[in-house]
C-alpha cells in the first residue's frame, strides 16, 4: 500500500467591488507553479488541520487574517503526477468572503483582485478551468486530476 498523498489547501478570498464579485489571485513566484495564478495556499505542517493551515497561508502569503468561522470548505481535489510523484497531493477548497487588512506581496505571491468572470484560466494549473468557475459561483469540487508526461496538461479526470 502506498503512503498517503501530502496534504495541501487553497483559499478563495471574494469581494464585491465596483458591483462585481472579484477573486484574489496571485502570480507565484517560485516552486511547484512557478509563473501560474494561484490562490493563498500551501502544504500542511504536521499535526496542523486543513482550517489551521489555511489560516496561516493566507496570513503568510497575502498579509490577510481570517477566521475559521469564515471559511466555506467546498471540496477536495487530488492531483497525481505519474512522472513526478513528489507533486502529487490532495488539496482542501476553501472560500472566504471576510477578513481583517488589505492584501500585501509576499515572498510566495503577489496578490491582486480579478472579476470572477474574467479569471485567467489560461495562466493557471490546466486543472482549474474544469471546477473554478463552478466554485467561484457557490459550487463545490470533489474530483481528481492526473497530470501528462508534460507536468502541465491534464490527462485524466474523475469525479
Amino acid at each position: 500500500m502506498s503512503a498517503p498523498l501530502p496534504r495541501v489547501c487553497v483559499c478563495y478570498l471574494l469581494r464585491e467591488h465596483d458591483g462585481r464579485t472579484e477573486v484574489l489571485l496571485g502570480r507565484k513566484k517560485h516552486g511547484l507553479g512557478h509563473g501560474y495564478f494561484v490562490a493563498p495556499g500551501g502544504k500542511l505542517e504536521p499535526g496542523e488541520s486543513a482550517v489551521d493551515a489555511v489560516i496561516r497561508e493566507v496570513h503568510e502569503e497575502s498579509g490577510l487574517v481570517v477566521e475559521a468561522s469564515d471559511l466555506e470548505a467546498r471540496g477536495e481535489i487530488t492531483y497525481l503526477f505519474p512522472h513526478r510523484e513528489a507533486w502529487s497531493q490532495r488539496s482542501s477548497v476553501f472560500v472566504c468572503r471576510s477578513w481583517r487588512g488589505e492584501p500585501e506581496p509576499s515572498d510566495e505571491l503577489d496578490p491582486e483582485w480579478h472579476p470572477v468572470d474574467e479569471v485567467p484560466l489560461e495562466q493557471m494549473w490546466d486543472d482549474a478551468r474544469r471546477w473554478l468557475p463552478a466554485v467561484l459561483a457557490g459550487g463545490t469540487v470533489a474530483r481528481t486530476f492526473t497530470f501528462g508526461e508534460d507536468l502541465a496538461s491534464v490527462v485524466d479526470e474523475r469525479c
